[in-house]
Order: C-alpha cells, then sequence, then structure tokens
C-alpha cells in the first residue's frame, strides 16, 4: 500500500492528499517500475454496501489508493475533525493521467467493462482530445454477476498482451472492485482503476452535473433525477446509514 497520508473514515481509510499530489505519486510508482498499483472511490453507498460485503470492504481496504468520491466523504471527514478539503473523484485521476501523459508521451490506456457502443466513442475521443496517451485496446465483457474460470482467463490474457500502462475498469461497483481484487497479481499492468461511470461522462452518453452543482457537493442530484430507480436507495437509504456510522464513530461508539 502506498505510503500517504489517509485517514479513517467508518471502516475505512481514505486519502487526504491533493488531486496534484496523488497524480504525481502514481507517475512516481509507475517510474519505479510498481505493478498492479490500485484505486478505487470511497463514497457513503460503497462503504455501507462493502458494510455488509466482506469481499469488497477487503478490496477497498487493500487499494493504493481510496480517493473521497463523495460529498458525503468530505461531510464525515468535517465532522471527525479530519483534513479532507474536496472530493476526487474517478473522472478527475482518469482525465488528469491522460493530461499529463499527453505531455510525457508512451503510456497507454486499456478499457474494460460498459458496452461495445460506449468503448467506441470514448477510443473516438481518445484519439482526439488524448492522441498521444494511446488506446492499446478495449472489452466490454458479458453484463453477468460473474464470468466464468475461463472468460476471465480470457479477458486477463489480453489484458497483459497488450501492455498498458493504466488499466481503467468501469463495471459498476461493487463488481469492478472485486474483479481487480481477485485478479490483480495475475494483471501485468503498473496502474489498474475502478472508475465506473467515468466512462459514460467521458463518451458522452451520460452527462456530468454543472460545475457549480459539483462544487457545491451536489453532483447527485441530476443523476437522481435521471435514474430514480437507480439512484433513490443511494441518497435515501445509504447515505442515512453512512451518517449514522459517521456519528457513531464520532462518539467513540465504533
Amino acid at each position: 500500500m502506498i505510503d500517504s497520508h489517509r485517514e479513517t473514515i467508518w471502516n475505512v481509510r481514505v486519502q487526504t492528499d491533493q488531486l496534484s499530489t496523488i497524480l504525481s505519486s502514481i507517475d512516481d510508482e509507475i517510474a519505479s517500475g510498481a505493478k498492479g498499483r490500485t484505486l478505487y472511490c470511497a463514497n457513503p453507498h460503497s462503504l455501507v454496501t462493502a458494510h455488509g460485503d466482506g469481499q469488497f470492504l477487503a478490496a477497498l481496504r487493500s487499494a493504493d489508493y481510496l480517493i473521497p468520491d463523495g460529498a458525503g466523504i468530505v461531510l464525515a471527514s468535517k465532522i471527525l475533525k479530519g483534513t479532507i478539503a474536496r472530493r476526487i473523484t474517478g473522472y478527475d485521476i482518469f482525465s488528469g493521467l491522460a493530461k499529463r501523459w499527453e505531455q510525457d508521451r508512451g503510456k497507454s490506456y486499456y478499457f474494460l467493462g460498459s458496452t461495445a457502443e460506449v468503448l467506441g466513442r470514448i477510443k473516438t475521443r481518445m484519439a482526439s482530445d488524448y492522441p498521444h496517451v494511446s488506446v492499446s485496446g478495449i472489452f466490454a465483457p458479458p453484463f453477468k454477476e460473474n464470468f466464468s474460470d475461463d472468460e476471465n482467463n480470457r479477458i486477463i490474457e489480453e489484458i497483459n498482451r497488450s501492455a498498458p500502462t493504466a488499466l481503467w475498469v468501469g463495471m459498476t461497483a461493487p463488481k469492478q472492485e472485486k474483479w481487480i481484487h481477485e485478479h490483480r497479481e495475475r494483471l501485468n499492468v503498473p496502474f489498474i482503476a475502478a472508475i465506473g461511470a467515468a466512462f459514460d461522462f467521458f463518451a458522452g452518453t451520460r452527462l456530468r452535473a454543472s460545475t457549480p452543482l459539483q462544487e457545491a457537493g451536489l453532483e447527485w442530484l441530476p443523476r437522481l433525477l435521471r435514474e430514480p430507480r437507480r439512484m433513490w436507495r443511494r441518497n435515501f437509504v445509504s447515505s442515512p446509514v453512512f451518517l449514522y456510522y459517521i456519528l457513531r464513530q464520532k462518539l467513540g461508539l465504533q
């Protein structure tokens, strides 16, 4: 695990470093020849889900970088007198590295997840926005809860054959984190990140909230209005449960 600043938010330890520090750390790790460094996103819903899913919790706890991707994490840090000042999203990491590597050159991305249509759009936009960051491969896996051993072997072999610098996995949480956690030792990739919705944001198949809403911690609101069936549990069940456990931590009842 990377030696960086973290603080305990309920059941995991989350990065307190600024975005630029995390990006520099990732670059330094890659330059040193590291393999299998992982990055996951922490938000109230993921932590509540992990509370009842031991494999997911183990994945989050094993992350080399666990970033505060959620306004609720920032709020929790304030309640606990921590030092997390603002959100850092998976999209921030994805675009931040792309901008750096566009100047540095010689590095590549592999995209695993989503649909063939979304991946095609991502590949096209990468060629336009970041022509010097090559796309070494894309793969849209079948939509199923678990892959067979043969399917996993084929996916891993294809990724390793493509030899990307960074593997971006977008299969929704907790499937993406659990898949990486299970197979990271077999993946010959320097940096692996689970970034979920960032695939759709970059492809343009789902719009991000405006910058003012993002800065106000309300990026969840447009998503709730667009996808109420999918998002209501996150906001009206997971968020109160998360706050309950943060208050217990504050009172020393954990």
